[in-house]
C-alpha cells in the first residue's frame, strides 16, 4: 500500500535512515537504523524549494476542457515558499476562498538536483533529482479575477507535495507515469504524463535559459484533465474533503483532508 494511503489508515510504515540532513546531500548513506514514521514531511523544506516554478496548461486533454489553444510555448507561474504542504495534513483553505472556489489539480512535481542553466533538452533530466506527487491548489476566482494567477494559486498550504520523492534512477523516462486524483473516493482526474505538451526534459530546458536552477529548485509541471472547475456541475473542496493525488511508480498517495479557516482565523470543524 503506498505510503500516503497507508498513513491515512493510521497503519505503521517503517523508514530506513540515512545520514543526511537533507535530501539534497548527495553524500547521504544509509545507516542501518530502522523507524517508524511519527509524522511526515514535505521531503524539502520550504527554505530548500525557494520560488516554485509551475507550468500551466501542459495537457493535451486538458486544454481541451477548457476551450482553449496549445500553447507555443510553456505558460509560467510562480507559488511562493509557504506554499509548500505536507502529505497526510489538513489543507486548509483560508476564509478568502471558502465560498465554492477551491480546486484541485494532481502535477508531477520535478525537483533540480545539480544547478541548470542554459541545459539543451537532451541533458535536462541530468539535472533531475527526482520526481513527487503535488497539488496545485487553486482559488478559482481569484485566478480568474486577473491575467496572473500567482495570487488566486498562492495561499499559504496551496502546494502539498509527497510523500515519497523518487529517484530518476527508479523512472528514466518520466512520461510512462500516470497520474490521479480521487475525492473521497471518486476518480475526478486520470492522465499520463505522455500527454503533456512540453516534455519534463523540454520544461527544464526552457526554464533554465538564461536562468540558475539551483539544487533544490522544484517545477510542478501542469495538470491532466478533471479538475473540478471543469464539471457540469462544478466540483470544488469542502470541508472534510478526502483527495488524494496518486502517481505511479512509486511515487505514492499524496492525501490532505481538506479544512476551511473560519474569518476569525480559526479553522472550521476543529484546529491544527
Amino acid at each position: 500500500m503506498p505510503v500516503g494511503a497507508a498513513l491515512a489508515l493510521s497503519q505503521p510504515v517503517t523508514v530506513r535512515t540515512s545520514s543526511a540532513q537533507s535530501v539534497l546531500d548527495l553524500s547521504a548513506e544509509a545507516t542501518g537504523e530502522i523507524r517508524t514514521i511519527g509524522k511526515l514531511l514535505p521531503p524539502l523544506s520550504s527554505e530548500e524549494v525557494g520560488t516554485i516554478r509551475c507550468i500551466g496548461l501542459n495537457y493535451r486533454n486538458h486544454a481541451r476542457e477548457m476551450n482553449l489553444e496549445l500553447p507555443d510555448h510553456p505558460t509560467l507561474f510562480f507559488k511562493p515558499a509557504t506554499c509548500l504542504g505536507a502529505p497526510n495534513a489538513p489543507l486548509v483553505i483560508p476564509q478568502q476562498a471558502t465560498d465554492s472556489q477551491a480546486d484541485y489539480e494532481a502535477e508531477l512535481a520535478v525537483v533540480i538536483g545539480k544547478s541548470a542553466r542554459n541545459v539543451p533538452v537532451d541533458r535536462a533530466l541530468d539535472h533531475v533529482l527526482g520526481y513527487l506527487c503535488s497539488n496545485d491548489v487553486t482559488a478559482r476566482k481569484h485566478q480568474f479575477h486577473g491575467a496572473q494567477w500567482g495570487f488566486g494559486k498562492g495561499f499559504d498550504g496551496f502546494a502539498p507535495m509527497g510523500p515519497c520523492l523518487v529517484s530518476p534512477r527508479r523512472v528514466p523516462d518520466p512520461s510512462v507515469l500516470k497520474l490521479r486524483t480521487t475525492l473521497n473516493g471518486e476518480v475526478m482526474q486520470e492522465g499520463a504524463a505522455d500527454d503533456m505538451i512540453f516534455s519534463i526534459a523540454e520544461i527544464i530546458a526552457y526554464l533554465s535559459q538564461g536562468t540558475t536552477l539551483a539544487p533544490g529548485t522544484v517545477i510542478m509541471t501542469g495538470t491532466p484533465h478533471g479538475i473540478g472547475v471543469s464539471k457540469n456541475p462544478p466540483v470544488f473542496l469542502k470541508p472534510d474533503d478526502d483527495v488524494r493525488i496518486v502517481i505511479s511508480h512509486g511515487l505514492g498517495s499524496l492525501v490532505n483532508r481538506v479544512v476551511y479557516e473560519e474569518t476569525s482565523g480559526s479553522l472550521k470543524n476543529g484546529t491544527v
